[in-house]
């Protein structure tokens, strides 16, 4: 989920920037320190959108440039347990597919897609069932719940999320349209 949140940190300004100190150089400091990076309490900081105050500087020993702690907002990333989200599959593999979820990936083990068997078809770069003929493959829109979580704040890439589509109204869209055609489609033949 994103979210907009109020945060503090301390950022080091360069002496040769020390004349330009304001809003806007804080801003650009802080966005090249923390964008990208996870953390537990916040989730992923998409953006630092604005800086609210500027503490005084401070010099530290050894130290060129100086140190000012500022309060900002940022807009985050924060993927919650049993949310369900939408994404797009970045990429398919032998054990399941990786869904881009905001700025992070989250894994669709083969066994958390389907109750038909799903086998891999690494020519095409797709997940398919010989029951149904259907295939998940690099592109296709999912709908997933967040199952599992586990937040890696020194190196980002190693963070974790776990995804189910195995519930009713979860799974690749496409699916989703099918089963709802299928439903509607008696009552109409009922009907007439």
């Amino acid at each position: 989920m994103y979210k907009r949140v109020r945060l503090r940190d301390t950022v080091e300004v360069p002496p040769r920037h020390l004349a330009d100190v304001g809003p806007e150089l804080v801003k650009r400091l802080l966005q090249d320190k923390l964008e990208g990076r996870m953390d537990e309490d916040v989730g992923s900081v998409v953006t630092v959108i604005d800086v609210v105050d500027i503490g005084d500087g401070a010099v530290l020993p050894n130290k060129p440039g100086v140190y000012y702690e500022a309060e900002f907002d940022a807009l985050t990333f924060d993927p919650q347990m049993q949310e369900v989200v939408d994404g797009e599959v970045v990429e398919v593999v032998n054990f399941g597919a990786f869904v881009g979820i905001g700025p992070v990936d989250g894994l669709l083990h083969v066994s958390q897609i389907s109750d038909e068997y799903l086998a891999y078809d690494e020519e095409n770069q797709q997940l398919a069932s010989r029951e149904s003929n259907r295939t998940l493959g690099v592109g296709d829109a999912v709908r997933a719940r967040i199952v599992t979580k586990s937040i890696d704040e020194r190196n980002p890439r190693d963070s974790k999320i776990g995804l189910t589509a195995k519930q009713v109204g979860l799974g690749k869209h496409g699916w989703l349209q099918e089963d709802r055609e299928k439903r509607e489609s008696p009552a109409e033949a009922g009907d007439t």
